[in-house]
């Protein structure tokens, strides 16, 4: 199996929950600086790097993008009306070999409520460059968040209203912001405000 890389360790762009299952191995008294053993000719984790790489290379793009699965909770299931949701958002990649996902603009995933992006009818912009998701193999990215309970209005083009939605069922899903054409990851869930 492969591990993770030598240099990761560190928390990502969403903060690791640290589930990887694959941690870096400490240096024994045989290992050279060039991380070879001195007894057998084994490879150490820099070379499991190089095969981590390789491997994640030859993984097709659209095997990449369903092997990160989406997970998307609530704190609770029923809401007052005007109460904010607290939202947690999971993204992890199954595979034990790094995965990047590209996504056709800057946002690399995104989050809605009843269909519009982020409770807004706002146009969003954002940055037409392509960008990747990037996962570690078997690494957990987790984002949490507080939706205020509101969904958000622009009308006659600059006044902007906060409207306490009616009583009723809401389904929130989170995504990774793949090109529309393409398979993209995602999970929902349901609430119901009273």
């Amino acid at each position: 199996m492969v591990g993770s890389r030598p240099r990761d360790g560190g928390s990502s762009e969403l903060g690791s929950s640290g589930g990887s299952g694959f941690g870096r191995s400490a240096p024994n008294s045989n290992q050279r600086p060039n991380g070879r053993s001195d007894r057998d000719g084994s490879s150490s984790d820099r070379s499991r790097y190089t095969a981590a790489t390789f491997l994640s290379a030859l993984l097709p793009t659209s095997i990449g993008r369903r092997a990160i699965s989406v997970s998307v909770e609530t704190n609770r299931t029923v809401y007052d009306r005007d109460e904010p949701v607290e939202i947690t958002v999971e993204f992890e990649n199954r595979l034990p070999v790094p995965v990047e996902v590209p996504t056709p603009e800057q946002r690399r995933w995104g989050w809605s409520v009843d269909g519009e992006l982020e409770a807004s009818d706002e146009r969003r912009y954002t940055r037409a460059n392509p960008s990747s998701f990037s996962f570690r193999g078997g690494e957990t990215k987790r984002a949490s968040f507080t939706w205020n309970g509101r969904f958000e209005r622009v009308r006659n083009g600059d006044r902007h209203e906060s409207v306490v939605p009616s009583p009723g069922e809401y389904e929130i899903r989170a995504f990774v912001a793949t090109h529309e054409d393409a398979f993209s990851p995602s999970d929902a869930t349901t609430i119901r405000i009273s």
